[in-house]
């Protein structure tokens, strides 16, 4: 049994340069990778010595969370600076930009345009339903399509378990080459081999670790199926959660299904899988990167979109408000920045500020992040600013260094305390000798919740 909270000690503080207008960026997003690479030691199995190689020259942030728990609403506010609970971008089948708090929105790669850079990427960037072509110059395959088709296996449902439909995994034997992920990352090297007179802001979105599950096999050979070893999972962990979270949890589903069926390891095998292909395909990108014209004078910001459960919380997949689901990846590494783990809290949101301020562009109103140059200058300065992050309207967490606050729509409430249960097993918040704490992270639920935007 392992826990995925085990953090690695913390390096020395960088010393940091000034940030120079120039600078290039290469904007790295990774879908629903959770904290199981070895920068975070979120599952000691895993196989990741690409994502520790970027860490190794990179500000790490131990304490990232997400905007929302799942891709639609947290990439539109983290691509435009604007959190879903003002923008009533809540779901997944919510076209961003019909949003009226959003419409008309300047993302944060058109920002960089209008101040003289080249914008282009590859891969999936927004939700894969809604691309934005306003945000873009050039996007491999095309301006409305963000990623290339992937081989499937012969059989599907692969893992045997009826209606699975997307929660699938298998080992294929297609070569690298033939995987989506792979043919982004050959395009987006190829732009950094190619001199350009503007500086360039390059995206590069890494589908895998989303399901379903189907890399080479040589990424299942990494991880043997008789030596995995399962999440450390509490069956009575639902018992003192109020019924919305039991409802988003649905441990009748997923989990169910899977223990069922006997494929919990062969779950877990198939997403370290995944993450171990992603990997590899990052190290392609630092390669390209390393041997470019614009290796000494580029910023790198590596997120995903957010967290994943394999078991935890009897739930799979991501969509609830706990620390499996909101908590995200983020490095950020350039010119000027050395390795350091940074344990304050941030926010996905944050990147768009920070982008400005790093590469010195005209600064933007209306933003509601927070710049994390103050923590890359250096990463233990003093922060006191919890993340906020909303599934559905109504429905918020804050996750201050301690705590962790749930309250949903109808007043229900959960609160933990990480110090001494890391885990979320244990829901305080029915205690008065705590109502002070909860008083005190209320004060950074939004005032006012957006309607969905699909309803407008």
């Amino acid at each position: 049994m392992l826990s995925r909270r085990a953090f690695v000690p913390a390096l020395a503080a960088p010393l940091f340069a000034q940030p120079s207008a120039k600078r290039n960026v290469l904007f790295i997003a990774v879908d629903d990778l959770n904290d199981w690479i070895s920068p975070l030691g979120g599952n000691p199995q895993s196989v990741t010595p690409n994502f520790q190689r970027l860490a190794n020259r990179s500000v790490t942030f131990t304490r990232a969370y997400c905007n929302a728990p799942l891709c639609n609403p947290s990439r539109a506010s983290l691509m435009t600076g604007i959190r879903p609970s003002t923008s009533g971008v809540y779901l997944n089948n919510q076209p961003w930009r019909k949003s009226p708090v959003l419409e008309e929105a300047v993302t944060l790669p058109q920002h960089f345009r209008a101040n003289g850079y080249a914008v282009i990427g590859s891969g999936k960037t927004y939700h894969d339903s809604y691309p934005d072509p306003a945000s873009w110059d050039e996007y491999y395959p095309s301006l409305t399509q963000q990623k290339p088709k992937d081989p499937l296996p012969p059989v599907m449902p692969a893992n045997g378990i009826p209606r699975s439909a997307q929660r699938d995994w298998a080992a294929l034997s297609n070569e690298d080459s033939e995987m989506g992920d792979h043919q982004v990352v050959s395009w987006v090297s190829e732009q950094l081999r190619t001199k350009r007179e503007r500086p360039m802001f390059v995206a590069c979105g890494l589908f895998r670790p989303h399901l379903p599950w189907y890399v080479p096999q040589k990424y299942f050979d990494l991880h043997p199926l008789e030596k995995i070893r399962l999440p450390k999972v509490n069956p009575t962990d639902l018992d003192d959660v109020p019924p919305a979270g039991v409802k988003y949890a649905n441990p009748s589903g997923d989990h169910a299904q899977i223990v069922e069926h006997g494929q919990w390891k062969k779950a877990v095998q198939g997403y370290l899988a995944s993450i171990s292909f992603a990997d590899a395909q990052l190290g392609r990108l630092l390669d390209a990167l390393d041997s470019s014209p614009y290796a000494a004078n580029t910023n790198i910001v590596l997120w995903s979109d957010h967290g994943w459960h394999l078991g935890e919380k009897l739930h799979w997949r991501k969509f609830t408000l706990w620390e499996e689901a909101t908590r995200n990846v983020m490095m950020m590494a350039g010119p000027g920045v050395s390795a350091a783990r940074c344990d304050r809290v941030v926010s996905l949101i944050d990147i768009y500020p920070t982008l400005i301020d790093w590469c010195g562009l005209n600064r933007r109103a209306g933003l509601e992040g927070r710049s994390l140059m103050p923590l890359l200058r250096n990463p233990a300065a003093k922060w006191d600013h919890p993340a906020l992050s909303t599934y559905h309207r109504g429905d918020h967490t804050i996750r201050s260094e301690r705590w962790r606050y749930i309250r949903y729509s109808d007043g229900t409430e959960e609160l933990y305390d990480h110090d001494s249960d890391p885990m979320e097993w244990i829901n305080l918040a029915s205690k008065p000798e705590l109502a002070a704490v909860k008083r005190d992270l209320s004060r950074h639920l939004p005032t006012a919740n957006a309607e969905p935007s699909a309803n407008r």
